[in-house]
This record gives C-alpha cells, structure tokens and sequence, in this order.
C-alpha cells in the first residue's frame, strides 16, 4: 500500500478537526465487542431496561434489595448493553461522480467522486478509532468492488486502495445494489451511502428500505458539485452528458430559474421521503469545506443521539 494513497484521501487537517465529535449509531446495532453504541441484547452494563426474576446462578450483586423489600421476591436488574457498531460505506463510482475533475474556478475544487471519497475514508478513519468495524462497496451499474466490515486499523488501507483504483466510466443505478448488498450483511449495523444520486427516485427508496426492513441504520450523503447547485453558467455553453450520449448548446440564462426550481424539488422529494423512512439525509455541495461539513454532519447527529437517550 503506498503511502500516497493514504494522503490522497485523508487530509490531517479534516482528521483532526472531526476527532473532537463521535459518529454514534441513533438506532440499536450488532456486535461483537463492548463498544459505544446500543445493543439489543441485554447484559448487565451502562442503561437500565428492565426487570426479570432471580434464577439459580445469577449475580446476587445484581439484585434489588428495595423491590425485595416491599414484594418479598428476588428481582434481578438488567441493562441495555452497548456494543461496537458494523458500517458499511456504499460510494457511487459511476461517470457522473467525475464531474469538477479538470478544476475550473477554484483551483482546490474536488469533482464529486474525490469529496465523496474523501468524506467517506474521514467517517471511516473515525469509526476505527473509536474501535468500531467498517467496511466498503463501490457500486456503478454493478457491485463493482466489497470489503467486509472489520475493526483491524489496517482495514483503512483496503478502503482507500479500493476507492482508488476504481474507474468512473460507468451509468448509475441503486436499487439492485441495495438488495444484492443487503442479503450480504446479516447483522444490523450502520450504512452510509455517498453519492450525487442521479437515480430514479421511487428506486433509490425501495432500495434503501430494504436495509431499514433489516433494521440497519441508514445514512445518505447527498453530494452534489456547487455548479449543479448554482448554475452559475453565462454565454452560450455546450452541456455534454457523462451517463448520456449526447450534447446540447444552449443559452443558460433561459434555463437557469428551471433548472434550479427542478433540482430544488428533487432534493427536497428525496429528503422528505428519507425523514419519512427514518433515514438520515445530509446534502452537501463540493464548494463546502469538508471538514465544516463533516463538523455539522457529526454535531447534528450528536444532538439527535442525546436527544434520542433523553426520550427513552
């Protein structure tokens, strides 16, 4: 692994920035080892749950002596156990993530594929610092490449080589992904799909409910480049589609209150139906420094965790 691909993906300064915040799971998960997040399974650590009758065998230290006191019955505590949490990254490698490859305005402009790697190896980085499990599926119009889940440190040197060999030149689709990748993870855990989401809609939600129906944690980073955002076109400018054959010529200025009208609707669609599904949505675009982005993204999680433990 050489060093390079290291430093391509992971900048130090976003690293730092973020490692002052957790990415927890809102959701109960399955694991393996004690960690941070909540298990469904019951043990004898961190949350209370509930009651249950004293069998031969049990701890005594775990008896409520005040419930002995007033039913003249042994009664043992049990408590929610935390656990580490299983996420599985799915980042979009088809063509349309290249777009903002060859700079433009701002020479520090990342196309759409390189943010969302980079946003994507930064989460995992710190999952693994907080001994959590991560894994890695790049998808085009195919599961073009899977690394399962695991809490190995060196496991960021096979997500980051992964996403650096992949080759954008591909169409999009979503749906089948999530099925075929959903019947590949048996346990709940955390995934986190990374894409510009140029997919038919009603597809994209059929395909990330079938990981709610597994009881996973969803998250969706929507990544979207500040042109398609903008518009920020002026003159007569020739559009050539990267997932379609074809180009047009065309006088933006006639275009522009349309084109930002429509891709408003389809963000606000796609945000209301995740809200709805109980699926985390965050848009980001291209010209947000990414560890600002990554900081809101953690901290409005955050909130949402302690929110979540206030209520139960």
């Amino acid at each position: 692994m050489a060093k390079t691909e290291l430093q391509k993906y992971l900048d130090p300064k976003v690293l730092s920035k973020i490692s002052r915040l957790d990415l927890q799971a809102r959701l109960v998960v399955e694991g393996f080892i004690s960690g941070m997040h909540r298990s469904p399974f019951r043990g004898f650590s961190v949350e209370f749950a509930e009651y249950r009758e004293y069998t031969p065998g049990d701890d005594i230290k775990h008896l409520d002596w005040k419930v002995l006191a007033r039913t003249d019955r042994f009664y043992i505590k049990q408590y929610e156990e935390e656990t580490n949490l299983r996420a599985t990254f799915l980042v979009d490698i088809s063509e349309s993530m290249r777009y903002g490859e060859e700079g433009g305005r701002r020479a520090d402009r990342m196309s759409k594929f390189h943010y969302a790697a980079c946003a994507a190896a930064a989460l995992a980085h710190l999952l693994l610092g907080q001994q959590d499990a991560v894994g890695l599926a790049t998808f085009d119009e195919e599961l073009r490449a899977y690394v399962p889940p695991s809490a190995n440190p060196n496991q960021i040197k096979s997500f980051v080589h992964e996403l650096d060999v992949s080759s954008l030149v591909r169409k999009t689709t979503v749906e089948h992904i999530c099925h075929s990748l959903a019947e590949k993870i048996p346990r709940r855990g955390m995934i986190c799909l990374v894409s510009d989401l140029f997919v038919d809609t009603d597809g994209l939600m059929r395909g990330l409910w079938h990981f709610r129906h597994r009881e996973h944690e969803v998250i969706v980073l929507h990544i979207l480049d500040e042109d398609e955002l903008g518009f920020p076109f002026q003159g007569n400018t020739l559009f050539r589609g990267l997932e379609a054959t074809g180009q047009l010529m065309v006088q933006p200025r006639a275009l522009r209150q349309g084109y930002l009208d429509a891709v408003g609707r389809f963000c606000a669609e796609v945000k209301r139906r995740c809200i709805a599904d109980r699926i985390d949505y965050k848009l980001i675009s291209t010209a947000d420094h990414l560890d600002a982005a990554l900081l809101a993204f953690l901290a409005a999680r955050a909130a949402a965790v302690r929110k979540a433990g206030s209520k139960r």
